[in-house]
């Protein structure tokens, strides 16, 4: 029984997706601070624990469309193992102790900004999305955020340029990540009642747009050696590899006629070029 309760608070906290929240929080302390040191895991940590608080919010905010949907109906508030009451007391208890590790850790600035995410996700992008399919462009403004509290955390300031290049990086990949993961599951989320765009484009159509947001992405990547953010010949190489490996692998959507393409794949290939990103910004900051 207590194990269960275990997995079921885990999976209200979404922790794989604040995982990855958390690796872009270390991406932009390691880029601010030159260094990996212990000053990296109280931000990462509060970051962390307010990106679960968040999760578990949207449980809460979206019960009603997840008992809807064949992929979420076995969520934990809509297979009742846990009250929705119980799902909203968590994520506030969350948001208090992952706030109080980013002021305790990094200052005022720094929880502000893991403040603004968390808005930014459940008061903006989560009702945004009942109301068009195109909120998935303004809700990738949160992609951008995280990296932001490590910036500051490692004593960066938001008013350099490298700063903000960083955050459009992990904003405009957000697009397209988030984009393909709405192809996946469109039907379910007519279903339940969202505007997918699968009922406003053809699948060529949404081929073609989802190359462009790929490409920007791309573009976008090569932006971080050009202002300084890399300074390892061998790193910016490795970028550039990863990027023609990005366009070639997207380029099949151009390629192939009318019918349906499998969205987890290019969801799958996408994430680990940024992945990769992450991995040669780390390693170049510490040479």
């Amino acid at each position: 029984m207590k194990k269960s309760f275990i997995n079921t608070l885990l999976e209200l906290s979404k922790v794989r997706i604040t995982f990855a929240v958390s690796l872009t929080t270390i991406t932009g302390y390691v880029l601010a601070s030159g260094q990996f040191d212990t000053g990296l895991i109280l931000p990462t940590l509060g970051i962390f624990i307010l990106a679960c608080g968040s999760s578990a919010l949207n449980h809460y905010q979206e019960k009603d469309k997840d008992a809807k949907m064949e992929r979420t109906k076995n969520r934990p508030i809509p297979s009742g193992r846990i009250s929705a009451n119980g799902a909203l007391a968590f994520a506030i208890l969350l948001t208090i102790i992952g706030s109080a590790i980013i002021y305790y850790g990094s200052g005022f600035l720094a929880m502000q900004l893991g403040i603004l995410a968390l808005i930014w996700y459940n008061a903006i992008y989560t009702p945004l999305k009942k109301k068009t399919a195109f909120a998935v462009v303004p809700g990738s403004v949160i992609g951008a955020i995280p990296p932001m509290v490590g910036w500051v955390a490692g004593g960066g300031s938001l008013a350099d340029p490298r700063a903000l290049i960083i955050a459009f990086f992990f904003f405009i990949w957000q697009v397209p990540h988030f984009w393909l993961l709405l192809l996946k599951f469109g039907k379910e989320y007519e279903k339940a009642g969202f505007p997918s765009i699968t009922s406003f484009y053809t699948n060529k159509q949404i081929k073609n747009t989802t190359f462009i947001w790929t490409m920007a992405t791309a573009v976008t990547a090569l932006m971080l050696p050009v202002f300084g953010i890399v300074n390892s010949v061998v790193i910016a190489f490795g970028m550039l590899a990863a990027v023609v490996w990005l366009v070639v692998v997207f380029s099949k959507l151009l390629r192939s006629g009318d019918e349906k393409f499998n969205a987890r794949y290019y969801f799958i290939k996408i994430n680990y070029f940024v992945l990769f990103m992450i991995i040669f910004l780390a390693v170049d900051s510490v040479l």
